[in-house]
């Protein structure tokens, strides 16, 4: 059995008007057109659905049982139709992301409200996370992509490079460290350091003991913390000096501390878009996803 849509367009027409002249003008076809799409569905049915005479059709009483369920199939079409030239002109749709919770409280917020700006009618849910929570709800499908640094690799990750920063050096204003022109990680032996607990510390000192540097360095954290706004905190109230990525700049500013890019050597952190493997983004998704990629581009 063969039906296709042009039978079933045919055959609610003709029911509704029950005119081969109303309905064949009103699909734009002719009345040979119209009598051949009614009788290929009779004959692919095996059913008799209208009732013919020289002055009308109708439906016969098989045609109207059918008809209940053939219209509805075809509102239910028309509204898949609309739901999907709804969703490619991005006059709806859901754009889920996962992140770390610094950038999600700096880079973040400003990329979503330029996004829903030029797409009012898009809904964007942040999930603000761990870093090491990012990859799991990739993973989970609780979101369509995550953003964040390197981990290990998974074949059901995918991971596209978004950008690549130095690690700066964060301290009060009035500190003696402030009046130097240039700040290497040799600086930092004699300081009091607050860093982050887990991934951030271990992979930092890895990435520090790879270098020529690496025999003179030796992180030595006066404290270890959850997140970077509690580190912000503590060295603004004196307790030490943090290290962190620029992009945290505009909470670094709202505790009126400075930041200094640390070299020799210059240490870099590489962040990415995350996305589960063999799963196409939604049109929403995908243009959110190149509204962050322009951002970062106009901001580096």
């Amino acid at each position: 059995m063969n039906i296709s849509l042009r039978q079933l367009r045919a055959f609610v027409e003709l029911a509704k008007t029950e005119s081969f002249t109303v309905a064949a003008q009103n699909l734009f076809i002719t009345q040979s057109a119209l009598s051949s799409l009614i009788k290929q569905m009779e004959l692919s049915l095996g059913l008799q659905l209208f009732d013919r005479s020289t002055r009308r059709v109708h439906l016969s009483d098989v045609g109207k049982d059918l008809f209940p369920l053939v219209d509805k199939i075809l509102l239910d079409l028309g509204s898949v139709l609309d739901e999907a030239a709804s969703l490619k002109a991005l006059k709806k749709g859901l754009v889920r992301i996962a992140a770390p919770q610094l950038l999600s409280s700096t880079v973040l917020p400003e990329v979503i409200a330029q996004f829903q700006r030029q797409y009012p009618d898009i809904q964007v849910q942040l999930h603000d996370c761990g870093v090491e929570q990012v990859a799991n709800k990739v993973l989970a499908s609780e979101v369509d992509f995550g953003i964040g640094p390197d981990r290990d690799s998974s074949a059901d990750i995918t991971a596209t490079l978004l950008f690549e920063s130095p690690f700066h050096l964060v301290f009060p204003p009035n500190h003696p460290l402030a009046q130097q022109p240039r700040i290497t990680w040799q600086c930092l032996q004699e300081q009091s350091l607050i860093l982050l607990q887990g991934q951030f510390t271990k992979r930092l000192s890895g990435d520090l003991d790879s270098t020529e540097y690496g025999p003179e360095l030796n992180l030595r954290p006066a404290y270890l913390v959850s997140f970077m706004s509690t580190a912000l905190s503590m060295v603004n109230s004196g307790l030490g000096l943090t290290v962190c990525m620029p992009y945290a700049r505009p909470l670094v500013d709202l505790y009126g501390l400075q930041m200094h890019q640390l070299d020799s050597p210059a240490v870099y952190r590489r962040f990415y878009v995350y996305e589960r493997s063999a799963r196409t983004l939604s049109p929403a998704a995908e243009h959110f996803k190149h509204a962050l990629f322009h951002f970062i581009n106009q901001h580096s």
